[in-house]
């Protein structure tokens, strides 16, 4: 399982420089963190049974819309 976990954070950081060559470092870590951040709060809640309520939600949805509004900042 250790090994799963550290090959897939390289896979992620490596990936991760290979979009800062094509977009701002800001951007694409803001994409990277939040997407992340995203996916581990649906997956806790879906698989593991952690409880939703409204802040939680709203937090996430912030979230989602921090990196929405930055890639749309970035775009000019």
């Amino acid at each position: 399982m250790l090994a799963f976990v550290l090959g897939g954070y390289a896979i992620s950081i490596w990936l991760l420089a290979v979009v800062v060559k094509q977009m701002p470092v800001s951007i694409a870590y803001a994409v990277w963190s939040g997407v992340g951040t995203a996916t581990i709060a649906v997956v806790g809640a879906t698989y593991l049974g952690e409880s939703w309520n409204p802040l939680k939600v709203t937090a996430l949805a912030l979230i989602v819309v921090g990196v929405v509004v930055l890639n749309l900042a970035g775009a000019d």
